[in-house]
């Protein structure tokens, strides 16, 4: 297939397939699918990975987890196939938004740590491993699913910078800072101590 080339109409049409691609809620979709109940009211009400396990279903959080991911890292994988990087950056910020705020579940999405982690990937895998690595660390340490997050979101903007991405550093900052932001109330909670550890029940 030809590369189409990107204009003003290619790169609205990538942040779109981008922003629908990011906005599928698959927590919900495969919880509802297993017969359980709304995952909006168990736990923190979030419809990532995270949230999904607390239903004390190791595979419904791992799907959700790798259907996150794959859905950034596809929403990349389209655009750069139909037109170039910078299409391919802008979906990957769409697709991540989408997740934040998906027009199906009125605009009330998840925290974007699995499709950051996604979109990273499919952008410069070696940031993308970097940044998981750096999550994988900050979890094993802490035993709290958030601090991992936080890490990975803080230090993927230094390791795209390390590594020689230059161009995926500041899309990576621009990302970490939103999945910092989603995550205020887990800072706060961090903070006072009553952040839910990886193994416990939530009460």
């Amino acid at each position: 297939m030809p590369e189409i080339t990107t204009g003003a109409a290619g790169l609205a049409l990538a942040a779109l397939i981008g922003y629908l691609l990011g906005s599928v809620p698959f927590g919900l979709l495969i919880t509802r699918a297993l017969g359980m109940q709304d995952i909006r009211g168990i736990g923190s009400g979030n419809i990532g990975a995270t949230n999904v396990l607390r239903t004390g279903s190791k595979g419904a959080a791992l799907a959700t987890l790798l259907l996150d991911a794959g859905k950034g890292a596809a929403a990349v994988l389209i655009a750069r196939a139909l037109w170039d990087e910078d299409a391919a950056q802008l979906a990957a910020l769409a697709a991540v938004l989408g997740h934040l705020f998906p027009v199906w579940l009125g605009f009330r999405g998840g925290k974007g740590v699995a499709t950051f982690l996604g979109v990273l990937f499919a952008l410069a895998w070696p940031v993308g491993l970097a940044a998981c690595l750096t999550w994988l660390a900050a979890v094993l340490v802490t035993r709290i699913s958030s601090m991992g997050a936080l890490a990975a979101a803080t230090f993927s903007c230094v390791w795209a910078a390390f590594l020689g991405f230059a161009q995926v550093a500041l899309l990576a900052a621009t990302l970490g800072a939103l999945v910092i932001w989603r995550h205020l109330p887990n800072i706060e909670r961090i903070k006072a101590g009553t952040e839910p550890r990886i193994g416990r029940k939530h009460k």
